[in-house]
């Protein structure tokens, strides 16, 4: 299993590389300047081409000829796009253009809040999903099979930031019973440490603080995690068709087995393979950000931050980020590989 880890961490490297190339070429050539979103289109250009300067933007992309001609060959990578990478050999992603702070600072200040979105949202999505599929599959062609399909089909066909708008409207305009916003009340005093709220809240011993924080965390999980609840039951249901088709199955219960016996211990755990995978890939989607719901309850997660950025063209942090957000994604698959031997002891890396 070493030699395989060390095999697709090695991997990463040309996948970096090319997503590296690409975060930074795309930005730039989209319409839309830095220069003229900062100064204002009503900017002359003298103006905006001594910002330009300032921040480095009018050096060459990729390769500097004219440094070439002038330095040698170390005047050929006098260019942005090298700086940019050997920053980041050194976990150095720049500074943003608009507010100067370190694109790592902001990094690790918003990762958190992702992280905590993200597993609250794929524990709804799990704890709710998986017993579902596999009670839809039990019991296929019954009027609780096709209410699990129904619903199932609800949630991926409804957007994310409509059923965001109405859980605001409906639970924290109308009823009152949950924030519509942000990740802790303003009143509450953070406590200091990892910067995932619900855990400094339990390592200080602040329950008020713990309960607040799930509050705030409880309309936006469920909002982004009704997508990868819907696709979980589809999933589950599916596999545990397949597998309780299978003959070993048949024979279980021919000896006598519990059904639930059955269930547990024969069919889910054979069937889990290709939910075990939705779930990573459905996970580390979420960990890139989710814009949408991020947006609707202001939440201060990663993938916001991006968009504003986008928005307001600040390359370092777009480049930073979405690099960032794309190693994490890798990472969460390899453990999702890994994983497969843990449970389906057939399954040998080498």
């Amino acid at each position: 299993m070493f030699a395989y880890a060390t095999r697709r961490l090695l991997g990463l490297i040309p996948v970096l590389f090319g997503v590296s190339l690409l975060v930074f070429l795309i930005p730039r050539v989209v319409p839309g300047d830095p220069a003229t979103i900062m100064l204002g289109e009503r900017s002359s250009e003298a103006n905006r081409a001594r910002l330009r300067a300032e921040l480095g933007l009018d050096r060459p992309l990729f390769l500097n000829l004219e440094g070439l001609a002038e330095e040698g060959l170390p005047g050929l990578f006098d260019s942005q796009y090298f700086d940019f990478m050997s920053s980041v050999l050194v976990l150095d992603f720049g500074r943003s253009i608009y507010s100067f702070i370190p694109v790592r600072d902001g990094l690790f200040q918003r990762f958190p809040a992702t992280v905590e979105l993200a597993l609250m949202a794929m524990l709804f999505a799990v704890v709710f999903g998986v017993p579902l599929g596999v009670i839809a599959a039990l019991r296929r062609g019954t009027i609780t099979d096709t209410a699990v399909t129904i619903v199932a089909l609800a949630g991926v066909s409804f957007p994310v930031f409509w059923l965001g708008i109405i859980f605001i409207y409906v639970f924290a305009v109308n009823l009152g019973w949950l924030p519509s916003s942000g990740r802790i009340s303003v009143t509450s005093a953070v406590p200091g440490g990892t910067g995932f709220y619900v855990l400094d809240g339990l390592l200080h011993g602040r329950w008020g603080f713990v309960v607040d924080a799930l509050r705030h965390l409880v309309m936006p999980a469920v909002a982004v995690g009704t997508i990868p609840l819907a696709i979980v039951v589809r999933m589950t249901r599916s596999a545990m068709l397949e597998v309780l088709s299978q003959d070993y199955i048949r024979t279980s219960r021919a000896k006598g087995l519990a059904p639930r016996t059955v269930t547990l211990k024969h069919a889910l755990r054979n069937a889990l393979l290709p939910v075990v995978t939705i779930i990573g890939l459905s996970f580390g989607s979420l960990l890139s950000g989710a814009i949408l719901t991020e947006t609707v309850f202001s939440w201060p997660g990663i993938g916001r931050w991006i968009y504003q950025a986008i928005a307001g063209r600040d390359y370092p942090i777009i480049q930073g980020g979405v690099l960032f957000v794309a190693f994490v994604f890798v990472i969460v698959n390899l453990l999702v590989d890994l994983s497969y031997s843990l449970i389906d002891p057939r399954i040998q890396y080498s």
